[in-house]
């Protein structure tokens, strides 16, 4: 698992400001996560980032959940958007083999 959740709302301070947008959505998503894994047992990874559309995939407890749409649109796509307003859209896709 990526980032374990501090209890603290999302610190970002350790991605340079001219980090690479994708690098930045990919911690934001990270923590996230962290916190989806610690409250419900689940968990969300980013697939990609391009041109406003971000890409995840579901797993754990979310992978199946009747809620799962609220979480991929009210909690990730919520979070998001208030940090990178350029968002067009984010969309699940099942979890990339390794």
């Amino acid at each position: 698992m990526g980032t374990a959740y501090s209890g603290l709302k999302p610190d970002l301070s350790g991605i340079p400001v001219d980090a690479p947008e994708a690098d930045r959505m990919r911690a934001l998503i990270e923590m996230i996560s962290a916190y989806i894994d610690y409250f419900h047992g689940g968990s969300v990874k980013m697939e990609a980032y391009d041109d406003g559309v971000l890409t995840i995939s579901m797993a754990g407890a979310c992978s199946g959940c009747p809620l799962s749409a609220e979480t991929l649109h009210g909690w990730v796509e919520g979070t998001v958007k208030q940090l990178f307003p350029d968002l067009k859209e984010v969309v699940a896709v099942p979890p990339v083999a390794v």
